[in-house]
């Protein structure tokens, strides 16, 4: 759904992916300084109950920082020829790492239930898998499902914010992340059958 939007963004950042790249920081560089910041995300997920306002928000704001890295490495890749199969291959894996961080600094915390927060770690890391079978054998799965990472992550955001306010609103942000997320593998698999059968 954002993906649109998404390629717009990377146009727009163009001036900061040129400071990025004079400062020596490479795609895979970037991929591993937004992995920290998810782990931040998720450690102050982790231990909001004990001040809720002040590590929601950090919570927040480490999760969007890895996200603009996320999408910074991408533009470096492209701007400066740095891409690789590997370069692809490595952020991959340290975003699935990163999912599985922050849900389960989300779980421990006790700001969601245990059953919907394993459900939507499920679904989150089978919307990517599904996409990565696919692609693998031919078929092109951008943008079919609703649930891509950067709509996970705004998802999450904006249900976080709101359980500064009331903690228990994290909680159905869960709950819609499971099933959004569930859904939307279910639709990569019939997508992928639709289009083996053809």
């Amino acid at each position: 759904m954002l993906t649109r939007l998404k390629k717009r963004i990377q146009e727009m950042l163009g001036a900061e992916a040129n400071v990025a790249y004079k400062l020596g920081f490479t795609p895979n560089i970037i991929s591993i300084i937004g992995f920290i910041l998810s782990l931040a995300s998720a450690v102050a997920y982790a231990v909001a109950p004990t001040r809720p306002v002040l590590f929601l928000v950090l919570a927040v704001v480490f999760m969007l920082a890895s996200g603009f890295c996320d999408t910074m490495d991408g533009i470096v890749a492209r701007k400066f020829n740095q891409s690789s199969v590997f370069g692809g291959f490595f952020d991959s894996v340290l975003d699935r790492y990163a999912d599985v961080a922050i849900y389960a600094g989300i779980i421990v915390s006790g700001l969601c239930s245990p059953v919907w927060g394993l459900a939507a770690l499920a679904g989150s890391v089978l919307v990517s898998y599904t996409r990565a079978r696919a692609e693998g054998v031919g078929i092109k799965m951008e943008s079919v499902g609703f649930a891509e990472r950067a709509e996970r992550m705004l998802i999450l955001g904006v249900f976080t914010v709101g359980a500064v306010f009331y903690q228990p609103v994290l909680n159905a942000g869960i709950i819609v992340l499971a099933v959004i997320t569930n859904f939307t593998a279910i639709q990569r698999v019939h997508h992928v059958f639709k289009m083996l059968k053809k």
